[in-house]
């Protein structure tokens, strides 16, 4: 069976104002994740992938059970998408599971 990386809610709106942290559960994939890394890119144009972390993320994730923690997700600018993912190991395998968010008004 096949487990889409991509999370189910699809993209995510985000005023440009806002400053969210979103929680991930590993357990489509994995339980008792350890968190490796989270990246940002904005992938508004068609085969672009340009790194906006240190823009667009502050902070640290955090881990609770099998509950994920990005940290915060800010600085967006309307009309762009940025992708966010989340890498994570657990018994010994890693996942890079992501979710989109779209900066609005």
């Amino acid at each position: 069976m096949t487990i889409s990386r991509e999370v189910k809610e699809g993209v995510q709106p985000q005023g440009i104002g806002e400053q969210i942290a979103y929680k991930l559960s590993s357990t489509p994939w994995a339980s008792t994740p350890t968190v490796t890394g989270v990246k940002a890119y904005d992938v508004t144009e068609p085969d672009v992938r340009i790194d906006v972390t240190s823009t667009v993320l502050s902070g640290s994730s955090g881990v609770v059970g099998d509950q994920i923690t990005t940290p915060i997700v800010k600085s967006l600018t309307v009309d762009r998408v940025y992708w966010i993912e989340i890498t994570f190991t657990s018994g010994g395998l890693t996942f890079v599971p992501y979710f989109m968010v779209r900066g609005e008004y």
